[in-house]
């Protein structure tokens, strides 16, 4: 079973970084990264080209910089469904913040969809990173339900990391489906079929 991983830092939101997370993931999402540029995404954002390249160096650094911060929102949100009493009700509320973090930042989970399995990404370290700590998050919270329901016959079958990744899969594919292809779909609905997954351990 995963470790819990290091706790991370709170989100120090200045007001230009958050500028900056929102109109580069809305150009990014419109166009793609490779068809923003700097001056898009700073002007966009009412900041300095200057001061971008200062804070960042580049565009890449921005936007792994970016994905980092969006991340760390994430996790913030997640935060209290994990320290939940009930594991059950915790895993709920955060698969449910989930969806709502795609909900509000469609273009995050399509930057993360679109390079987190691309081994040329400029950000696969970065990627690689933010997914490894989601797993984890999300196996620390499958192993509490484990341990807190009657042991079932077929329960220690079961691998909690892999089915921790089967989890964050599926949330990740799942919001962003809903928002392109089934907009009709609710949320709640969409908790419900990712919380199938943990029947093995009930």
């Amino acid at each position: 079973m995963s470790q819990n991983a290091e706790p991370r830092p709170r989100v120090r939101a200045t007001d230009s970084k958050h500028r900056l997370f929102t109109a580069s993931m809305e150009l990014i999402g419109a166009r793609g990264h490779h068809a923003v540029s700097v001056d898009e995404i700073a002007k966009a954002a009412g900041v300095s080209k200057g001061t971008v390249y200062y804070n960042f160096g580049s565009k890449a650094e921005l936007i792994g910089e970016l994905l980092n911060y969006g991340v760390a929102i994430l996790f913030e949100r997640l935060a209290q469904g994990a320290e939940d009493p009930d594991p059950l009700t915790g895993l709920r509320m955060m698969i449910g913040d989930a969806l709502e973090f795609i909900a509000e930042y469609p273009s995050f989970a399509q930057l993360w969809i679109s390079e987190q399995w691309q081994s040329d990404s400029q950000w696969a370290t970065s990627l690689a990173s933010m997914r490894h700590e989601v797993i984890s998050l999300v196996a620390t919270a499958l192993g509490k339900i484990a341990s807190s329901t009657p042991a079932a016959p077929d329960k220690t079958a079961v691998d909690i990391d892999t089915l921790a990744t089967a989890v964050f899969g599926a949330a990740l594919i799942l919001g962003r489906d809903r928002l392109v292809f089934h907009p009709e779909r609710s949320i709640e609905s969409c908790v419900g079929a990712v919380m199938a997954f943990t029947a093995p351990l009930r």
